[in-house]
């Protein structure tokens, strides 16, 4: 399974770029985006779009990614997290719903 931070930098090298070039297009400093390939640190959403466009990757699931990783941390040396998991898509459904009948 690939991490984030695989995903970006494979796109970066796949295009034969280095990070001072990326970091110039995407205008997200080069130290930051080194940290994100390196799993150090995570991206904000709005930096995951710049980056999902400058690669031509997907952007949903640049995000997908993002989110499950966030997730996944939280998660890790939880009990029941499957049960976890199942109600907290239940409340969002249900949120959605309350939503919706506005």
């Amino acid at each position: 399974m690939k991490t984030l931070g695989d995903t970006l930098k494979c796109a970066r090298e796949e295009k034969d770029l280095i990070l001072r070039k990326v970091a110039a297009e995407v205008d997200i400093d080069q130290s930051l985006i080194s940290k994100f390939e390196k799993n150090e640190r995570k991206p904000t959403m709005e930096q995951i779009i710049r980056l999902a466009k400058f690669y031509g990757l997907s952007e949903s699931e640049l995000i997908i990614n993002w989110y499950s990783e966030k997730i996944a941390e939280e998660l890790k040396y939880t009990e029941s997290t499957s049960e976890i998991l199942k109600v907290a898509e239940e409340k969002i459904n249900y949120y959605k719903a309350q939503e919706n009948g506005k």
